[in-house]
C-alpha cells in the first residue's frame, strides 16, 4: 500500500513539474486560453494530414515543415490515420478563431483558412520547441482568437527602397506573429514606388531623387549619390499573392492631397504652385501640395485610387492626409477664390471636402477608405505656425480613422461618433523611435482603446498598427534593429487580452522567435 502511495505521488510531482513548466508557453502571441491534459504527443519522423476541406494552408504547413524542421507532410487515407486533422467549418470566413488539439494525434479546428492558419502557426512554434527539447509536446487544448481585427506593421519605402526580397522577410515574420494588415507607405514627396500604367512618369520621374538630405531634419549634409526604385505591377501582383498566402492584406498609401512632390515632379499639372517641382532629396512637412480644386486633378488621383485597388485586390486604401500645409492654395488666386465661393471657413474645409469625394467614389467600388487623423480636421501642428482656422466641413462617417497624433481625447470623442479607429499613437508605436523613448517594455504596455472611452465603444477601435518610418534608416540591418523584437510586442498588443498579457511572461516567450529571425537573416537589436 505504501509502494502504491510513493508511486503515486512521485508521478502526481511529475505531473505538476511538467505542469509548471508547460504554462511558460512558447506561442507569441500568447493565446487566450491553454488547458493542459497528462501525456505528451511525441514528433514522428513523417507527418500524415486529413483535411475535410481543400486549403491552401495544408500546402503552406507542408512547406514549413520540411524547410524548418525537415520533416514530411504525407496526405493520410482517413481521419483516423492522421496525425493532423485540419477541420474546417466555413461557418464564418472573417472569423480568426482557432482550437489547438494536441492529444495522440493534432486536430486544428477553424471557422475559415484564417483561423486554421493561425492554428497552424501556434503549432508550428510549438514544434520548434519540441525539436530543441525532447522531441514531445505536452498535450493541451488551446482555445484563440484575436483581440482586435486590424494588427498592422507599415513599411515606409517612399523615403528609402528597401526591394521585394526584403518584403517577402517581413510578410513572413508577420505571419508568425499573426499580424494580418501590411500597410505599405508606397508614395511621398521624396518618390513614388509603385509602377502606374496610366501615369508612367509616376515611377519614371517620381522614383528617382538626385540626393538625400543625412543627418538629422535641419542638416545640410547630402548623402551624394541618387537614390532610385520601384515595384513593377508584375511584382506587386507576386507580392500581393504571397501575403494572402500568409492571410495578410496589404493596404497600399497614397498621398492626397499633402506629400505630393514626387507626383507633382512627374506631372506639373497636378500641383497647386504652378511652378513644377522635384522630387525632395530633404526630409519633413513641405508644400507640394495636390490641386484638388480642379477636375483633371481629382480625376487624376481617382485614375490612381482605382488602379491600386485593382492591383492590391485591396479592400482598404490609405490616402494619407496627413501633415498639410496650405501656403499653395492661400497663395494661388484660383484656389483662394475657390474657398470664398463655397463659403469655407478654412482651407481645412478643401480637403476635407476632396477627401469626402474620394471616400464616396472608394464605397461606390464597395472598398473602404482610411486616413491619418488630421482628415478630421484638427490642427495637430500648431508649433508649426501654420495658417489654420476650424473647418465649416465635416469627414465622412464611413471614412476609417488612423490615429497617429495628437490628444487621445480627441480619438475617444471621434470613437464615440461612430468613426472606425487603428491607433497608432506615436509616442508608442513608432519603430524609427529610439529604444530609449520606446523601449519594449513600452511597446508592450501599450493599450489602443484610449483611456475613459466607455466600454459601449471600445468596439470601434478596430486595432493598432506599427509604423517603420524610414527617413533616416537606409539600411536594412538597420532597420532590422529598430523593427525587431519590438514588433513581437505590437503582435501581443493586437491578439492578447489584457488580462492575458504579462511582460516578464512575454520576454520568456520571445527567445524562441528571435532565434527563428535570426535564420531569416534578421539581426534584432541586443535589449
Amino acid at each position: 500500500m505504501k509502494l502504491k502511495l510513493k508511486f503515486t505521488l512521485h508521478v502526481l510531482l511529475l505531473f505538476a513539474i511538467w505542469t509548471a513548466n508547460a504554462n511558460l508557453s512558447v506561442i507569441v502571441p500568447k493565446p487566450k486560453q491553454i488547458n493542459y491534459n497528462k501525456g505528451f504527443f511525441e514528433l514522428p519522423k513523417n507527418f500524415t494530414h486529413f483535411s475535410n476541406q481543400n486549403s491552401e494552408v495544408s500546402s503552406y504547413f507542408a512547406d514549413e515543415l520540411k524547410s524548418r524542421f525537415g520533416i514530411e507532410l504525407k496526405t493520410a487515407k482517413s481521419k483516423k490515420s492522421a496525425t493532423i486533422v485540419f477541420e474546417i467549418t466555413q461557418n464564418n470566413p472573417r472569423s480568426e478563431a482557432y482550437t489547438l488539439e494536441i492529444g495522440k494525434n493534432i486536430v486544428i479546428k477553424a471557422d475559415s483558412d484564417k483561423g486554421l492558419f493561425y492554428g497552424v502557426q501556434s503549432l508550428l512554434q510549438l514544434i520548434r520547441a519540441a525539436q530543441k527539447g525532447d522531441n514531445k509536446i505536452v498535450s493541451q487544448r488551446v482555445e484563440d482568437s484575436p483581440r482586435f481585427s486590424w494588427r498592422a506593421f507599415m513599411l515606409d519605402e517612399a523615403r528609402y527602397f528597401k526591394g521585394e526580397k526584403e518584403v517577402y522577410r517581413i510578410l513572413d515574420a508577420m505571419a508568425e506573429l499573426k499580424l494580418n494588415t501590411f500597410h505599405w507607405h508606397l508614395t511621398d514627396d521624396q518618390g513614388w514606388r509603385v509602377e502606374s500604367k496610366k501615369y508612367p512618369l509616376l515611377t519614371q520621374v517620381g522614383g528617382k531623387r538626385a540626393d538625400t538630405q543625412v543627418g538629422g531634419w535641419n542638416s545640410e549634409k547630402r548623402a551624394g549619390e541618387p537614390h532610385e526604385g520601384f515595384y513593377t505591377q508584375e511584382q506587386i501582383k507576386q507580392i500581393v499573392r504571397y501575403a494572402k498566402e500568409r492571410q495578410i492584406q496589404i493596404v497600399p498609401e497614397i498621398e492626397m492631397p499633402g506629400h505630393a512632390t514626387a507626383a507633382v515632379a512627374a506631372y506639373p499639372f497636378v500641383g497647386s504652385s504652378g511652378k513644377g517641382a522635384e522630387v525632395a532629396v530633404v526630409f519633413g512637412k513641405l508644400y507640394d501640395v495636390f490641386n484638388v480644386t480642379e477636375p483633371k486633378v481629382m480625376d487624376f488621383l481617382k485614375d490612381i485610387v482605382s488602379e491600386m485597388l485593382e492591383l492590391f485586390e485591396c479592400e482598404v486604401i490609405h490616402v494619407g492626409g496627413d501633415e498639410v500645409r496650405f501656403d499653395q492654395w492661400e497663395q494661388n488666386p484660383k484656389i483662394a477664390a475657390y474657398k470664398e465661393q463655397k463659403g469655407f471657413t478654412s482651407f481645412m474645409d478643401i480637403q476635407i471636402e476632396a477627401t469626402n469625394k474620394m471616400s464616396q467614389f472608394i464605397a461606390q467600388k464597395g472598398k473602404s477608405m482610411m486616413g491619418w487623423n488630421e482628415i478630421l480636421g484638427k490642427n495637430l501642428h500648431a508649433d508649426d505656425n501654420i495658417s489654420f482656422s476650424d473647418p465649416s466641413q465635416k469627414i465622412a462617417s464611413n471614412v476609417i480613422v488612423h490615429f497617429w497624433k495628437g490628444d487621445l481625447k480627441e480619438m475617444a470623442s471621434a470613437a464615440k461618433d461612430g468613426y472606425k479607429m487603428v491607433n497608432s499613437y506615436h509616442l508608442f508605436t513608432y519603430l524609427d523611435y529610439s529604444y530609449k523613448t520606446i523601449s519594449l517594455e513600452k511597446s508592450y504596455s501599450f493599450d489602443p482603446v484610449p483611456e475613459g472611452l466607455e466600454k459601449e465603444f471600445h468596439s470601434n477601435v478596430i486595432g493598432s498598427g506599427c509604423q517603420m518610418w524610414s527617413e533616416w534608416i537606409p539600411k536594412v540591418s538597420d532597420m532590422h534593429r529598430q523593427i525587431f523584437p519590438r514588433i513581437a510586442a505590437y503582435a501581443e498588443v493586437g491578439w492578447t487580452e489584457l488580462e492575458n498579457k504579462d511582460f516578464e511572461d512575454f520576454n520568456s516567450r520571445l527567445g524562441a522567435i528571435v532565434e527563428n529571425w535570426k535564420k531569416m537573416g534578421i539581426a534584432p537589436a541586443e535589449l
